[in-house]
């Protein structure tokens, strides 16, 4: 066996962000006095990340030749026989995690040098991004539900800061709010199913809980006749539905948008939003046992992959674009989950986290050079003003749509074959869901794609929108994330005035490339989104790069068939030109065209005939409607029913203000007794004594 990785040195692994952080968050802000500048602000913190992606490699290639470990570091607490500890299980998918996360993690921190470079918040935001981190790798790297939560509830507290990281804007409080809420909701779900398992198995350690699965799998929830393990693993995965962003818990992710661009890669791309998947797979021994919370995952999953792409079709906000083909693409891998296929979901999770990744910062890339304005209907012939970006923007979409030999092709290929070969209830529905979503998403990237870096210049002129493509909702057309524009004097000059004005460049101004430490995040990123998949598919889905890590029922075929197929990356490259997959892609991206550079008035026409659909969607379904009054408007309701009900009646009307009236009753009364003459309290004096005399010496008694 080649390296041995000491607990000590897996230890800097979370923690050299985490000093980062602090160096940044403590002596780089307000609260001990700004003490270092921004330079040493960011210099700690990619060094932080730095020093963890490193470690990180080191820990992967050592997995690779067979090193495991799973050991409790600390005791925190022991409550009778139960254990509450703090340690870490290294294993291929934890190590594969850790990679992915410092990687991505640190291509932002790099990025984040040029993007908010005239923000205030600078050292605060690196301070967060980096918290962020140390949070997520404590997710992965945890070997028992405790120290799972920790993290799983840390990475939801730092999202709260970065989707609200400009405080003073009423859209971001709303957004962050918005996250934090319905993230509780599934959390609570999340919490149930982990208490229902401490209380069935005794212990929170991952490895003694998979231990005992199979008697799990024959209890029932006490006083009821569910299957234990079918609640329990329902539970979990509703805590996965919030942090993945998965129907009806999504409702949150696209309005993250009003962070700024590099949490929102970070966010979207490798960490709090795969959270759920990594989990998910982790407890494979668990879910395995249950087909019905599989097909549960199922359902859940084909819906968020299609209908959230439908979403995308219509923004205009190009980073909206981006967050709902996430929101798709988790669709996709929480389907992989239901259908046994946790390696395949896991594949995707690596391949979707670069390319992913890269479009996030390619559009942020695109805001920089259009000076902050996030509105596609004013971008087009971006491509020769900034080349870097276009080309690199252009294999990110290449791989998001699964282009035969980019990364992007060989993980969602996966996912649709397993699909295919799945016989779990709801594998039909999944089936048509995957291969509907392929078109979709090929459009609605092609079209973010040909609307900003192909076609007719619009931006630096005053004119409005054509009406063939108008999304006039204010939270996708108008929604400008980035207030960078606060120091550029024409961001926003016409916005409060017109909802349809040119912003951004002004008239006869340029795009421009962006600076390197903007550009560099993008080419290092491009290269993994083209090759990684081909690299990665052999040992990661049919090599044993998860043996002992995934468990998969005999029972259900999927990854059996897959591993049939399978014949090299090369063959299946060339096979996939003649699929249905492929030939839908394909169909999608000359949509695009002909719709956005051929024939502008296709959208048009599509927009008159079918107005009422394209206000659904506008809409989002109506679901932030919903729960807006529903949710939001019935706690309201029932906040100031109880403060009419029980604060003022109860407690003020009858406690509070019913006591001081009946002592001021009672002494209304006795105060009468008080008449200050000395016969009136002589004769109660005589009559008192009587009737004493009466009780203690009765005379009629003899």
């Amino acid at each position: 066996m080649a390296g041995q990785i000491s607990t000590s040195l897996l230890l800097a692994v979370p923690l050299a962000p985490l000093a980062g952080s602090a160096i940044a968050g403590l002596l780089g802000t307000k609260f001990l006095g700004n003490v270092v500048g921004r330079k040493v602000s960011h210099t700690a913190t990619i060094l932080g990340v730095l020093i963890a992606l490193i470690i990180s490699v080191q820990t992967l290639m050592a997995t690779l030749d067979g090193f495991k470990l799973n050991e409790d570091l600390y005791t925190w607490m022991t409550v009778g026989t139960l254990k509450l500890a703090v340690g870490f299980q290294i294993d291929t998918l934890t190590a594969m995690m850790m990679c992915v996360v410092t990687s991505v993690s640190l291509m932002v921190h790099i990025y984040t040098i040029g993007y908010m470079a005239e923000d205030d918040g600078y050292n605060r935001f690196f301070s967060y991004i980096s918290l962020f981190t140390f949070a997520m790798l404590m997710l992965v790297m945890s070997n028992n539900f405790l120290q799972l939560f920790f993290g799983w509830e840390a990475v939801g507290l730092v999202s709260y800061l970065l989707i609200g990281f400009w405080y003073t804007r009423p859209t971001a409080i709303f957004a962050n709010m918005k996250a934090f809420l319905v993230n509780r909701v599934g959390d609570f779900g999340f919490i149930l199913g982990i208490g229902l398992i401490l209380a069935s198995a005794g212990t929170m350690n991952y490895a003694e809980v998979f231990e005992k699965a199979d008697q799990l799998a024959l209890m029932t929830v006490p006083g009821t006749d569910w299957p234990l393990l079918t609640a329990a693993c329902i539970c979990l995965f509703i805590g996965a539905m919030g942090k993945s962003a998965q129907f009806p818990l999504h409702v949150w992710l696209p309005d993250s948008m009003e962070g700024p661009t590099p949490i929102s890669a970070l966010i979207h791309a490798a960490t709090m939003v795969t959270a759920g998947i990594f989990m998910v797979s982790r407890m494979s021994p668990l879910f395995e046992l249950s087909d019905g919370a599989l097909s549960f995952i199922i359902v859940i999953g084909s819906i968020t992959a299609l209908f959230m792409g439908f979403l995308g079709i219509i923004q205009n906000d190009i980073k909206r674009v981006v967050a709902y083909s996430t929101l798709s693409q988790l669709g996709y891998m929480t389907v992989a989950l239901g259908v046994s296929a946790y390696s395949v979901a896991a594949f995707h999770l690596m391949t979707h986290a670069f390319f992913k990744a890269l479009l996030f910062l390619g559009a942020g890339s695109v805001i920089i050079g259009m000076h902050h304005d996030q509105d596609m209907r004013n971008m087009g012939g971006l491509r020769k003003y900034m080349p870097i970006t276009w080309i690199t923007s252009l294999i990110g979409s290449l791989a998001l749509i699964g282009t035969p030999l980019f990364s992007g092709f060989y993980s969602k290929d996966s996912i649709i074959e397993a699909v295919h070969a799945s016989t779990l209830p709801g594998s039909g529905f999944a089936n048509f869901a995957v291969l509907a979503g392929v078109f979709v998403t090929a459009f609605y990237s092609f079209r973010m794609y040909f609307l900003v870096f192909h076609g007719e210049e619009r931006f630096g002129k005053a004119h409005a929108h054509d009406h063939h493509d108008a999304h006039h909702a204010p939270a996708a057309a108008h929604d400008h994330s980035d207030p960078h524009a606060k120091h550029d004097s024409d961001a926003h000059h016409e916005e409060e005035h017109d909802d349809h004005g040119h912003h951004g460049l002004a008239p006869g101004q340029k795009p421009h490339e962006s600076p390197w430490v903007v550009t560099l995040p993008l080419i290092l990123l491009a290269i993994p989104s083209v090759v990684i998949g081909y690299l990665a598919i052999g040992p990661m889905l049919h090599g044993d790069f998860f043996d002992g890590v995934i468990t998969v029922n005999p029972a259900h075929p999927a990854m059996a068939e897959l591993g049939e197929m399978f014949h090299g990356a090369g063959a299946m490259a060339l096979h996939g030109l003649q699929t249905a997959p492929f030939w839908l892609a394909l169909a999608g991206v000359v949509a695009a065209y002909y719709c956005y550079m051929v024939n502008p008035r296709v959208p048009a026409w599509f927009y008159a005939k079918f107005k009422p659909l394209h206000t659904l969607l506008d809409n989002k379904y109506y679901m932030d409607a919903f729960n807006q009054k529903f949710f939001a408007g019935g706690a309201l309701g029932v906040g100031k029913g109880l403060w009419n009900v029980g604060d003022r009646s109860l407690i003020d009307g009858l406690v509070v203000n019913g006591s001081a009236k009946l002592v001021a009753w009672f002494s209304t009364v006795t105060k009468r007794a008080q008449t200050g003459y000395i016969y009136h309290y002589a004769f109660v004096m005589i009559v008192g004594v009587l009737a004493a005399m009466l009780y203690f010496f009765p005379f009629w008694r003899g």
